[in-house]
């Protein structure tokens, strides 16, 4: 399961943030990801606790946005959410697209004083 080292990975680039800002508490983090990202949401809420247990962070919530993997139809240049229509085209049933978004995984906000 390699969201594990992605959670850790979260974790030491807000640590660096929060240090570089003199931040003293993160309240919470906020992630985007994408429908197509490596990373699966629900995975990650998984592995969050054991992260974060017996750190600083162990108070942090975690807020995960999942963002939709949206496609441009190649044909008739419809913007569709490939993963809901299955590749096809709901307005041409065309199954060629350019993907525009849904591979993201970045970390959004970060809530802190």
């Amino acid at each position: 399961m390699h969201e594990l080292g992605i959670v850790y990975e979260v974790i030491r680039v807000v640590d660096r943030f929060a240090v570089e800002n003199r931040l003293t508490k993160v309240d919470k983090i906020v992630l985007e990801i994408g429908q197509l990202s490596q990373a699966i949401p629900r995975f990650i809420e998984e592995c969050y606790p054991a992260a974060v247990s017996e750190t600083d962070y162990e108070e942090t919530k975690l807020e995960i946005l999942t963002l939709p993997a949206m496609g441009k139809c190649r044909v008739c240049q419809e913007e569709y959410n490939v993963v809901e229509q299955r590749r096809i085209c709901p307005s041409c049933g065309s199954d060629g697209f350019h993907l525009i978004s849904g591979q993201e995984f970045n970390i959004k906000e970060i809530v802190a004083y």
